[in-house]
């Protein structure tokens, strides 16, 4: 195991001399550029992911901070670290990017000690809050080296390009999941609704859309997008819906404004209003259609998520 720490680390020395501004040619890179230098660096500085859900309760993630080096330190080193939103600015300035420094950040390990005959320790960072945040969104974590010191009083410098753990934080869709469905779909060869009494699976697309499998019984897929637009159903509060296919042209697609459909199977729960998401309850209410030789088939469906 130790060889391979040492393998992966001298592998990421090699890019910071190609990257950084230590100058000198890659296969003299130990020999030249480190010969009795150490500098201090995050092991991975490029961008990390970490998916969290929208949910509360705290998130735990680590990553590996590094002494480069061209022998193993002779000395214990401390190396503390902070929380660095300046350091997602930077990384937004050089990449064009827009992300936002996460707000809830702790740096479990401020202070890491680095033991004598090794490079590398793990620093720990805790983050919350999801739930409470948009999830469209994009946030980083930035978490910086602040110093590096030897036991006996030595500072060593930071690598500046390389002193930076960036983790991407995106919040996943809060509508994805599962859910109990009931429904039917209208077809004009059949005298009965053709029913639905199941558990679908709703995955992500985007921050506000999810997709399902089926449009009724019939294996399409259905997306469905909430909007911030709210009407008042049934004495509720809900967010309106948009309804889409992405197997069925836009042209042959459509949404209807209030329940349109069978009379032996009227809406649940018992109302004229169609196509929207109560957030109390986690359900959506849907009423659309797709042609086929232009003649409608009419799905009506309840999504209530388990």
């Amino acid at each position: 195991m130790k060889n391979k720490i040492i393998l992966l680390v001298s592998f990421f020395a090699v890019v910071f001399s190609l990257v950084s501004c230590l100058k000198d040619d890659v296969g003299e890179y130990w020999k030249d550029d480190l010969a009795g230098k150490m500098y201090a660096t995050v092991a991975v500085p490029a961008l990390q992911q970490l998916a969290l859900k929208p949910v509360a309760g705290d998130v735990k993630y680590e990553f590996l901070v590094n002494i480069a080096t061209d022998a193993l330190p002779t000395e214990d080193i401390t190396v503390t670290l902070k929380v660095d939103p300046a350091a997602v600015t930077t990384y937004n300035s050089n990449t064009g990017k827009s992300y936002k420094p996460y707000p809830n950040i702790e740096i479990l390990t401020k202070t890491i000690l680095i033991v004598k005959g090794t490079r590398n320790a793990s620093a720990q960072i805790k983050v919350w809050g999801a739930e409470a945040l948009n999830a469209c969104d994009n946030y980083i974590a930035g978490v910086s080296i602040e110093s590096a010191t030897t036991a006996s009083g030595g500072t060593i410098t930071i690598a500046g390009n390389m002193k930076s753990n960036l983790t991407a934080l995106p919040i996943s869709n809060p509508y994805a999941g599962d859910y109990h469905l009931v429904g039917y779909r209208i077809h004009p060869a059949y005298v009965d609704p053709l029913t639905v009494d199941k558990t679908t699976a709703a995955s992500t697309v985007d921050c506000k859309t999810i997709r399902k499998p089926q449009m009724g019984d019939y294996p399409y897929n259905c997306d469905i997008t909430i909007t911030a637009e709210t009407m008042v159903v049934n004495g509720a509060t809900v967010n309106k819906v948009i309804v889409s296919s992405p197997d069925v042209a836009a042209a042959n697609f459509g949404m209807y404004d209030t329940y349109t459909g069978s009379a032996a199977t009227p809406p649940t729960p018992p109302s004229t209003d169609v196509n929207y998401y109560n957030p109390a309850t986690k359900t959506f209410v849907l009423n659309y259609f797709y042609l086929s030789a232009g003649v409608p088939r009419k799905i009506y469906e309840v999504m209530t998520r388990l």
